[in-house]
């Protein structure tokens, strides 16, 4: 699976991610996951010393975060992946703002309350709904990493019909029922 090839990655990831009331339970909480890292991030140490107009942006692990993701979603998509920028940058923005006034001995407790319930909710859905394994078991990286654009981009195409390319969505579900269907089988062959 390529790196860059949109279409391999979100029929990977979306193949863990096939019921309606999962894929709702992690645009819930896919989000807030990311801004509270960032929240979290806040307090590394600066990797660039530019002071900037205002005193809470740190250019930080936080900020270099922003730009990797927002500059990987531009690459796999430029349309969808612009605006996915702009939302990790605005991430980056409000949890700077948020970490700031808060400190770090409050910061942190925000951080880890919303952590537990962001996770929770995304293995119930897991769990109850899509009744299989999160695919961070399977391949960590690619789906920390595709977590927020997949969820975007399955919010882009359900409110507005939105697809990269034409076809992307019919390709893409043909992907996620073959490799669905590979794993019902091996999972059915090893109960027999």
């Amino acid at each position: 699976m390529g790196l860059f090839d949109l279409e391999e990655q979100f029929a990977f990831y979306g193949a863990y991610h096939s019921n309606p009331v999962n894929i709702v339970l992690h645009m819930i909480f896919v989000w807030p996951i990311a801004f509270t890292l960032m929240v979290l991030l806040y307090f590394t140490p600066p990797l660039f010393f530019i002071h900037p107009q205002f005193d809470f942006l740190i250019l930080n692990y936080g900020f270099l975060f922003a730009v990797i993701y927002g500059a990987y979603y531009v690459i796999l998509d430029r349309k969808a992946g612009s605006f996915a920028a702009f939302l990790c940058f605005s991430c980056w923005l409000g949890s700077s703002a948020l970490a700031h006034r808060l400190g770090f001995s409050s910061a942190w407790k925000v951080v880890l309350a919303s952590q537990i319930l962001c996770w929770t909710g995304q293995f119930i859905g897991h769990g109850v709904f899509e009744k299989r394994a999160p695919a961070l078991f399977d391949n960590l990286a690619q789906a920390f990493l595709m977590a927020p654009f997949f969820v975007l981009l399955e919010g882009l195409q359900s409110a507005f019909g939105y697809e990269p390319n034409p076809g992307f969505h019919a390709r893409v579900q043909a992907k996620v029922d073959a490799e669905i269907k590979a794993w019902k089988d091996s999972k059915l062959k090893k109960t027999s």
